[in-house]
């Protein structure tokens, strides 16, 4: 029997799902969080490596993106590629359809700044782009699936190394270990450590305005930031919504061993990397709860 952390328990954050992945299941799980950001509002998504099909596609989030009236925002990568450079990320972004359905910002093309961070074993700051702090509000749209190195990617990872700037995510990456001759070569644990106190900062920063939606589809063993993923080897799930990100990352984890579909591929690279460990240092450093109440919203 699967474990899972759904509970009945009012005080349990609340996490929403539908199984229609379609811009109206999105629209349907935006709006059961009853929520309405205020002021100038950012959607924080990955905008895909170029040969990486997998991306959350602009026709399925184009309709809630504008109902937000909402901007676009990334930060290059860290990596070689076709987004680790300004002007190659901005071609990258053209080439997806972002800039067809809204404005797009790459928050750290004109420099970084410094957030704190307080409580952490790793991290004292995080380096995001110079325009974090130019919103008021963060829609976080996520594309859960596998990650080669943090095991899965969800919310805790986009507000997180998503949100850090380049500089910022070889920071994460590295543990804070600046010694080292490569940020990637750092010791595991202290980086996905790093990933959930860095999704602190971010959320702290921000006083808690942020919403975020994880959508389930494409569920490859590999990140939208590779450019040649594994195909996925299961069928999608759903989309899950949540205004806690460690809530809505820990029920798909949940969703995934639940499944009765070809799951083993991918719990075996969220196990071997160890993954739910940034679940469980986001619940230390307090950014939110694992248990969750569930609420169907194709009841």
């Amino acid at each position: 029997m699967v474990t899972t952390y759904q509970t009945d328990s009012p005080t349990a954050s609340v996490v929403y799902m539908t199984r229609d992945i379609s811009p109206a299941g999105l629209m349907k799980a935006y709006e059961a969080l009853g929520v309405k950001p205020k002021g100038k509002v950012a959607v924080k998504l990955s905008t895909g490596e170029g040969g990486n099909t997998h991306y959350l596609q602009p026709a399925l989030i184009k309709d809630l993106v504008q109902r937000l009236d909402g901007t676009i925002v990334e930060c290059n990568t860290a990596y070689a590629g076709t987004r680790n450079e300004s002007s190659k990320h901005w071609e990258t972004i053209k080439e997806h359809g972002f800039m067809e359905i809204a404005p797009v910002d790459l928050q750290d093309e004109e420099g970084e700044i410094e957030i704190p961070i307080e409580g952490g074993k790793r991290l004292t700051s995080d380096t995001v782009g110079s325009h974090f702090p130019n919103y008021d509000y963060y829609v976080v749209l996520s594309h859960f699936k596998g990650h080669v190195m943090g095991g899965f990617g969800g919310a805790l990872k986009n507000i997180s190394i998503g949100i850090a700037s380049s500089h910022g995510k070889e920071r994460i990456h590295s543990g804070q270990d600046e010694a080292l001759p490569n940020a990637f070569d750092g010791d595991h644990d202290s980086f996905l450590e790093a990933m959930a106190e860095a999704a602190t900062g971010v959320f702290n920063a921000l006083h808690g305005n942020m919403l975020f939606i994880n959508v389930m589809n494409n569920l490859s063993v590999d990140c939208d930031c590779d450019g040649n993923p594994h195909a996925p080897q299961m069928n999608d799930i759903g989309i899950l919504a949540s205004l806690d990100p460690v809530a809505v990352d820990q029920a798909c984890v949940d969703q995934v061993y639940l499944s009765d579909d070809n799951n083993g591929p991918l719990i075996e690279r969220m196990e071997s990397r160890h993954a739910i460990h940034t679940v469980e240092h986001a619940v230390e450093m307090g950014l939110g709860n694992r248990n969750y109440r569930l609420i169907d919203l194709d009841a």
